[in-house]
C-alpha cells in the first residue's frame, strides 16, 4: 500500500470538529497534499446527477468512478474542490448533493473504487488526509492519525456562525438535532464507522481556536515524523 512509504497524516472526526480547515493549514504549512474524503462523494455525486446516472445504478457509477478527474487546490476558505477543471465548491453543498452523496456512501462496491481513488492521493512529499475513516479504512498504516472532536454544542455553534455569515436562514436547534443524528449515523453504520483507530490521538478541539489546533496538531506531526525519520 502507496502509505507504508509516503508520509500519510490522517485527521478523523465528526461533522463540525473543525478537521476541514485544520487539515487544509496543515497541509499548506508541511507542504503536503490534501484529500477532503468527504467532497470526494460529493463530487461524484455531482458528476453522477450532472451526467444523469442515478445512485442505482451501480455499472454507471463504477466508470464514473474510474474517469473522474478531481483535483483538491488551495482556495479562499482552505481548500478548494476541482471537477474536471473547474471549481465545484457551490454546488457540494446543495440538499440533492447531500442526498445523492448518502446513497452513493452505502454501496459497498462504489465505496470500493473511491477506496481506490482516495488511495491514489497518496504521494510525495506527503499527504494530509481528512474524513471520517481515513485512519481506520482508507490509511491504516499512516504514521500519524489524529481524531479532532468536539461537543456538539459547539459544533453546532461554530456551523450556525458560518452559515449566519453566508445570509443562510437556520436555527440552532435544529443544527444541534442535525448533528446528533449525523453522529449517530456514523457511528453506528455497519460499513466503515466513524471511530478514532487504536493508535490515533485524540483532540478535543471544543476550547481550541483555528490558530491552536492547527499548532497542536502540526506538533505532533512533526514530532512523529522526526521520531520515524
Amino acid at each position: 500500500m502507496k502509505d507504508s512509504t509516503v508520509p500519510v497524516v490522517t485527521i478523523d472526526g465528526p461533522s463540525g470538529a473543525g478537521k476541514g480547515a485544520v487539515s487544509a493549514r496543515c497541509a499548506a504549512e508541511l507542504g503536503f497534499h490534501m484529500l477532503d474524503s468527504g467532497a470526494v462523494y460529493r463530487s461524484v455525486a455531482v458528476a453522477a446527477l450532472n451526467r444523469g446516472i442515478s445512485a442505482g445504478d451501480i455499472p454507471g457509477l463504477l466508470r464514473l468512478c474510474s474517469n473522474i478527474n478531481l483535483e483538491f487546490m488551495p482556495g479562499q476558505h482552505g481548500t478548494s474542490v476541482h471537477l474536471d477543471g473547474k471549481a465545484v465548491d457551490d454546488q457540494l453543498r446543495r440538499e440533492e448533493v447531500s442526498v445523492m452523496s448518502s446513497k452513493i456512501a452505502v454501496q459497498s462496491d462504489v465505496r470500493q473504487a473511491l477506496l481506490e481513488l482516495q488511495r491514489g492521493y497518496c504521494r510525495l512529499p506527503g499527504l494530509v488526509a481528512d474524513g471520517r475513516d481515513m485512519g481506520t479504512i482508507v490509511f491504516p498504516n499512516a504514521p500519524v492519525k489524529i481524531f479532532l472532536d468536539a461537543s456538539v454544542e459547539e459544533r453546532a455553534t461554530r456551523r450556525y456562525k458560518q452559515l449566519k455569515e453566508k445570509g443562510e436562514s437556520v436555527t440552532f436547534s435544529r443544527l444541534f438535532r442535525d448533528l446528533e443524528e449525523r453522529d449517530r449515523r456514523d457511528r453506528e453504520r455497519v460499513v466503515a464507522p466513524m471511530v478514532p483507530a487504536a493508535d490515533a490521538i485524540v483532540i478535543d478541539s471544543t476550547h481550541l481556536s483555528l490558530d491552536q489546533a492547527v499548532e497542536l496538531v502540526l506538533k505532533i506531526v512533526r514530532d512523529k515524523l522526526n521520531a520515524l525519520a
